[in-house]
């Protein structure tokens, strides 16, 4: 069942216990939009104009550098809001967001949102708290990449992605992912990344199929991480 606009920002970090008043001036200033599958909603370094929230479908964020290679930032599922930063500061944007599935979005502009946070002091605490979020995200990002190895890196992506958009079944959590898209959510090549979930599949810890992915031993994937904590 699609979700309102009213209830996609009941749940979002963003908006999150506002009066319900003030959501629904929120919601009152959405528009909707369609995207079919591959879609492009905004491109790296277009103009920060407007918020988005998926109502449903699944929107990929990812990020090229100069010499055109892509890394994969996150997954927006329903409920899910992406746009924030660039909202805020009418910079351009530093991602792109493609649509990886038949896409539903609601969308608000920037002058209707910087409008609303003048009326709406309660908002502005917010906003202050979600880009405290996004500090310590990029942050998080930012160590891994320094300090973590590479089994290390892709086995806390796989648990990460399994608890964000997992679906559980009898046989383990399943990530309808392939292999090279785990690849680019960690900025590495296919066969590195294929190098530990082959060894991986062998010991029984999980199960490849073609653009599937399923976690069948979920301790041992956190015992990967947990080895670094027991040599310091």
């Amino acid at each position: 069942m699609a979700l309102t606009a009213q209830t996609i920002f009941e749940r979002t970090r963003l908006f999150r216990g506002l009066p319900l008043a003030t959501i629904q001036q929120i919601s009152a200033l959405s528009m909707r939009r369609s995207y079919s599958n591959g879609a492009i909603v905004f491109s790296q370094a277009d103009p920060g104009d407007a918020l988005y929230g998926v109502v449903t479908g699944k929107i990929r964020i990812s990020a090229s550098s100069p010499s055109g290679r892509e890394m994969f930032l996150n997954i927006m599922e329903p409920g899910d809001t992406f746009g924030e930063i660039a909202l805020l500061d009418g910079r351009h944007r530093t991602a792109t967001a493609s649509a990886i599935t038949q896409s539903e979005l609601i969308i608000i502009t920037r002058d209707h949102f910087l409008d609303l946070l003048k009326r709406e002091p309660q908002l502005v605490s917010h906003v202050v708290q979600l880009l405290c979020e996004r500090i310590r995200w990029t942050s998080g990002l930012a160590e891994e990449s320094a300090l973590l190895s590479v089994p290390e890196r892709v086995a806390r992506r796989l648990l990460s992605l399994g608890q964000l958009h997992g679906h559980k079944t009898p046989n383990g959590v399943e990530l309808s992912i392939s292999q090279e898209d785990v690849a680019r959510f960690l900025g590495l090549s296919r066969q590195v990344v294929n190098q530990y979930l082959q060894n991986w599949k062998i010991q029984g810890w999980l199960t490849l199929g073609r653009g599937k992915i399923v976690i069948v031993d979920e301790p041992a994937l956190r015992g990967v991480l947990a080895a670094r904590q027991r040599v310091f």
